[in-house]
């Protein structure tokens, strides 16, 4: 490893265990080193447009993401780093570090010969143990770090908000789960940040995961938080049932009968009931009828909580 590499990896290593520590930029020469050059052995995650290896500290590991979508506009690069740069919360994976080269390279485009210019782009993550929520939802699920879950993923979304930033594809996938399972929003290639007095992302295509996505027809041409409620709404309901399809509310209150502490019965029967309302109502077609934002839900499971105890 040279001298600018092994500089970078002592930097990194603090910025690891500091975490009022700013994002970095990172030498690839350090990167390639952490990932034994980008080993398959490595690999933890594959993506349309990514691959994600482990990364090996002296201090620690970290998740490093290399883009594939070489031809990436510049300013969707800029827009994904803004949004990572500014995204600091237990519910949100924390951004170390980047690196970002473009060199100009002759390539073969529509049988002709261009020159084009080649991007090569990496992000470095704190490394997350247990994975994507889609595989906790996949297994066994244990109703009190389901709604753990839930309540993380709502508080994080609050804070994106808050923060003006719209993440445009939450997904269970786009969730990761530390070693206590506190949930982590991560993936912000597709996030917009509105400006100061900007209520929506005015755009005439709306990219995201089908299944997951708020239906356009009613978005019309702007983008509010609440098409990140749409797809909140879509996550709670496959927690709760395992799949994305609804279900009437008794039917998904007896399916966890089964599976309920018997001296909590009774108070994880009324979180299960409200939990699938606030479902229902994120997943209203039409943005109005939707809750105003996460802190209204976040509201409504303190609420029921605060009963509980009385």
């Amino acid at each position: 490893m040279d001298h600018k590499a092994t500089a970078a990896r002592c930097g990194l290593e603090h910025i690891l265990v500091d975490e009022t520590a700013e994002p970095k930029a990172l030498p690839l020469s350090l990167l390639e080193a952490i990932t034994e050059n980008f080993s398959n052995e490595l690999v933890i995650g594959r993506g349309g447009f990514a691959v994600v290896y482990k990364g090996k500290l002296g201090n620690g590991e970290v998740a490093v993401k290399r883009l594939s979508k070489a031809y990436m506009h510049e300013t969707e690069f800029d827009r994904e780093i803004e949004c990572l740069m500014r995204a600091k919360h237990k519910n949100i994976v924390r951004f170390l570090g980047y690196y970002h080269d473009r060199q100009r390279n002759m390539e073969i485009y529509d049988e002709k010969l261009i020159m084009a210019d080649v991007h090569q782009r990496l992000f470095c993550f704190e490394y997350i143990p247990k994975g994507s929520l889609d595989k906790y939802i996949n297994g066994q699920r244990e109703w009190e770090t389901c709604y753990k879950i839930i309540k993380g993923i709502c508080d994080g979304l609050q804070y994106l908000h808050d923060n003006r930033i719209i993440h445009l594809d939450l997904k269970p996938a786009n969730i990761l789960l530390d070693d206590d399972m506190v949930p982590k929003i991560t993936d912000f290639g597709l996030s917009r940040r509105l400006d100061e007095n900007q209520s929506q992302v005015l755009t005439k295509t709306i990219s995201g995961t089908t299944g997951y996505l708020a239906p356009k027809r009613y978005e019309g041409s702007g983008i509010t938080p609440r098409a990140d409620l749409y797809s909140l709404g879509i996550i709670i309901m496959e927690i709760l049932t395992g799949q994305r399809g609804h279900q009437a509310t008794e039917d998904v209150v007896e399916s966890w009968s089964d599976r309920l502490e018997r001296s909590k019965q009774d108070t994880h029967y009324e979180e299960i009931r409200v939990c699938h309302e606030i479902a229902l109502n994120c997943t209203q077609f039409n943005p109005k009828d939707r809750p105003a934002s996460a802190q209204d839900i976040i509201d409504r499971l303190h609420e029921i909580e605060s009963i509980q105890v009385c």
